[in-house]
């Protein structure tokens, strides 16, 4: 009995001695280290180089953060500072007339983009009865067919689609340059069909339609 006994307890102090190793290793894992890691093929990781705000006798003025050269213009704002993508002039007056031509493919383009982004809350008809009127919105849309907007530039709706206005958010994100031109351009033709003259039909139209 003294003998089994014996073993039993050389039994127990193995497991508890290994327990203790595995739990010892497991807690040592993640543990930041002193020595630096081995590289067998380093490359450049301990090249020379300087921090950014450290001293550098390489220049004039010992500084290592340098200034950028005279005239550069950071990625995107060369582009974003023209009429074609601010809708004004460099006075920083609006441009008059859309910078996208007008064609069957832009106000197609324009129709499109509008009923998705601007129809839901200015109507398809652009008369400021969208969808969202049925909803006891606070703040009634704008209609464009008011003589205030009909003479406003074209510069002016592209600042607003661009900026917003009001309660109105930007839509810069989700439109691109180009088609909010391309809105413009079915915005006026919109405000032109609601308030068009009959001599502003060409004549051979004009007498097809007469009975």
């Amino acid at each position: 009995m003294f003998i089994k006994s014996k073993v039993n307890w050389r039994i127990i102090s193995v497991l508890v001695v290994g327990l203790l190793t595995v739990f010892q290793v497991g807690c040592t894992r993640g543990r930041p280290k002193t020595k630096p890691p081995i590289h067998l093929n380093p490359n450049m990781d301990s090249q020379e180089k300087f921090k950014p705000y450290e001293a550098n006798p390489l220049f004039s003025d010992g500084t290592t953060m340098r200034q950028p050269v005279s005239g550069t213009v950071a990625r995107g704002d060369l582009l974003l500072k023209t009429p074609f993508y601010t809708g004004k002039n460099s006075d920083g007056t609006f441009v008059e007339k859309s910078l996208l031509p007008i064609t069957r493919e832009s106000l197609a383009r324009g129709e499109e983009r509008f009923n998705i982004y601007c129809a839901v809350c200015h109507g398809r008809l652009g008369d400021g009865q969208g969808i969202i009127t049925r909803y006891k919105y606070p703040l009634p849309p704008t209609s464009f067919h008011s003589d205030r907007l009909r003479n406003l530039p074209d510069g002016y709706f592209f600042d607003v689609i661009t900026h917003g206005i009001r309660n109105m958010p930007t839509y810069r994100h989700q439109i691109p340059a180009r088609d909010r031109w391309a809105i413009v351009n079915y915005l006026r033709a919109l405000q032109y069909s609601q308030n068009a003259r009959v001599e502003d039909i060409p004549e051979d139209i004009r007498t097809a339609l007469t009975p």
